[in-house]
């Protein structure tokens, strides 16, 4: 099931042609994107995940429509998709540069899709994960700001390289781990850990994608009396915690229950509370 939108409204059909073959997000990746879960027609985050796409395309030195625009084609997708069958959709927002060697108009769409039975499974039984490594320093975003280290870009084929990596080693996912050893980001998610009552999340200067799922669930934390830090920690502490969550827009609050082929701690009651707090925001 597909519902496609073009940035003025209109609904177009999914399975016909729609970009160039030399548009820029097809021949280099050039562009941006992002991906938000929307339930019973109400989206989640929407105003962060725009904030994180404005971002990435100052980041680009790229021409992105205004918000508006971004807003009416989302809302058609969610105004034209199968609520009665299908009560979630993941809402994809993407922005390329244009065509090559032309003058800069941004290519745009909004795309909703189902949400896969794959996705489901991770949510209800958790994931096991390797951890792989990143191949850059923690301080590197602020030393090389042309890596485009934390925007969310169409470039995705290490992110992906990395999951058929996870595959290949019998794991559901990744943690990406720095040079120093430090935990970073998952490919398509945040990292979240439990210590005691505190909730701890790697800080995005280390090059990692500003989480919207992670922001959110540390807002209900707080609310709650939990103490919520943003800092480096070693991949080490995977094993050590009382428990460790993948944080993603459409898996939502993910538990891992295995790290590079060994079990961790896996406390139903604590991971009952913790999707309960990123629940109650909505």
């Amino acid at each position: 099931m597909r519902v496609l939108a073009l940035l003025d409204g209109t609904i177009v059909d999914p399975e016909a042609p729609l970009l160039r073959a030399d548009d820029l997000s097809v021949v280099r990746g050039d562009g941006i994107f992002e991906t938000i879960l929307v339930v019973d027609r109400e989206p989640r985050e929407l105003g962060p995940h725009l904030d994180r796409l404005e971002r990435s395309a100052r980041m680009m030195e790229m021409t992105l429509p205004e918000r508006g625009a971004w807003e009416r084609a989302a809302r058609a997708v969610i105004d034209n998709w199968p609520w009665d069958t299908d009560p979630e959709l993941a809402l994809k927002l993407v922005c390329s540069r244009g065509i090559d060697d032309g003058d800069g108009t941004p290519t745009g769409f909004a795309m909703g899709m189902q949400v896969g039975p794959e996705t489901i499974r991770k949510r209800r039984d958790g994931v096991a994960v390797v951890t792989l490594e990143r191949g850059y320093a923690p301080d590197l975003m602020e030393r090389a700001p042309w890596l485009l280290l934390s925007a969310k870009t169409l470039s995705y084929a290490v992110n992906m390289a990395a999951l058929r990596e996870a595959r290949s080693r019998g794991a559901d996912e990744v943690v990406f781990v720095a040079t120093d050893g430090t935990a970073l980001e998952g490919p398509t998610s945040n990292v979240v850990l439990a210590k005691g009552r505190t909730l701890i999340t790697t800080p995005p200067n280390t090059g990692i994608l500003p989480g919207t799922t992670q922001g959110a669930l540390f807002r209900a934390a707080e609310k709650a009396g939990w103490e919520t830090r943003v800092e480096n920690f070693p991949a080490e502490e995977l094993l050590n915690s009382d428990g460790v969550w993948l944080a993603s827009s459409v898996r939502k609050i993910t538990r891992i229950h295995t790290v590079d082929g060994t079990g961790i701690k896996v406390n139903d009651e604590l991971h009952d509370e913790i999707t309960g707090l990123y629940e109650s925001n909505y």
